[in-house]
């Protein structure tokens, strides 16, 4: 959990942990709690890198390598025909 705190800071990511640090603090200062939360919310995705501010927001962020196909022919790739009903 740590090293997840500390590593791998971008731009976005601490945009949103100010943004998020902001709006709970004005949000207070206003006694508005529901913004508090929603400042909260913003700012544990900067700190603790998840959702968008970690860049998963289209998908997972995964460090897999490819894996290269050798000796493939086109022969040998079977197809199937699918059928409207």
């Amino acid at each position: 959990m740590i090293k997840r705190v500390l590593n791998d800071w971008t731009f976005t990511r601490a945009l949103y942990l100010i943004l998020g640090v902001f709006v709970i603090v004005q949000s207070v200062m206003l006694h508005q709690w529901v913004g508090a939360l929603l400042g909260a919310y913003f700012a544990s995705m900067g700190l603790f890198a998840f959702g968008c501010a970690a860049g998963n927001c289209f998908g997972a962020n995964q460090n897999t390598e490819l894996q290269q196909i050798e000796n493939i022919d086109a022969h040998d790739i079977e197809f199937e025909e699918v059928k409207r009903k």
